[in-house]
């Protein structure tokens, strides 16, 4: 619940044309209601993680969007992490940003709570046994188109010179980024592992964790974002 409370003031902020404080006094004229043992309200016994970077994303699209604010960003931090008995890592990859009612979504940030850098690309294959194949912007028109468009994703492929387990937790794999007031949707996202022998690729869904032989690879396609507006218009 906590969770929930933070993305519903982390909105209201960025909904208020006015530089209010960050404090509990932020949320005295708000009411909530959230039925306990829901996914915004689990029980201490329930099963869940990723509350601060996956829940907390999609509450914060849901609201933005109740207002016509802006169109959704990615709605997913693109957790991943990696390593052996010798090393470990975790990264956050980014996305598109949503487009709004003056300006075109970003492509390739990190959105709303995400806010992280990631390690450049040379430091990363310095310091760890891997090597980053690719890492650009998206160019299948991710982004929803509209009058202003949603920002597009990223594609990151590494590949692993040792043995490795890979743990993968996203969202807006299945269901897309939505566009408002007439924008488009943009598109979902995609995580593949990408064999080396024998030679196949298998798609991994939102979230998963396999065992990768070396060479082996991991493609994660990011969301785009959501469109505003209707380019017809």
């Amino acid at each position: 619940k906590a969770v929930t409370m933070s993305a519903i003031i982390y909105s209201l902020r960025c909904l208020v044309n006015e530089d209010i404080p960050l404090n509990q006094g932020c949320l005295a004229p708000i009411s909530t209601t959230i039925d306990t043992g829901s996914i915004l309200c689990p029980s201490d016994t329930a099963a869940v993680v990723g509350g601060n970077v996956l829940t907390s994303q999609r509450v914060t699209d849901v609201i933005l969007q109740a207002f016509n604010a802006c169109g959704c960003s990615q709605g997913c931090m693109n957790n991943l992490t990696f390593g052996n008995d010798n090393m470990g890592y975790y990264e956050t990859i980014a996305g598109g940003g949503g487009a709004g009612p003056s300006w075109h979504g970003e492509d390739a940030v990190h959105s709303h709570m995400t806010n992280t850098h990631i390690t450049d690309a040379e430091i990363i294959e310095q310091r760890y046994p891997v090597i980053v194949h690719k890492f650009l912007i998206r160019t299948d028109n991710s982004g929803g188109n509209g009058l202003f468009k949603g920002g597009e994703g990223l594609i990151r492929e590494i590949e692993f010179l040792e043995p490795m387990t890979v743990g993968i937790l996203s969202e807006r794999r299945s269901l897309p980024p939505r566009g408002v007031n007439g924008g488009l949707d943009g598109k979902r996202g995609e995580n593949y592992l990408i064999c080396h022998n024998p030679q196949k690729i298998i798609s991994l869904g939102g979230k998963n964790t396999v065992n990768l032989d070396r060479h082996d690879r991991i493609r994660i396609i990011t969301p785009g974002a959501g469109g505003y507006g209707s380019s017809l218009l």
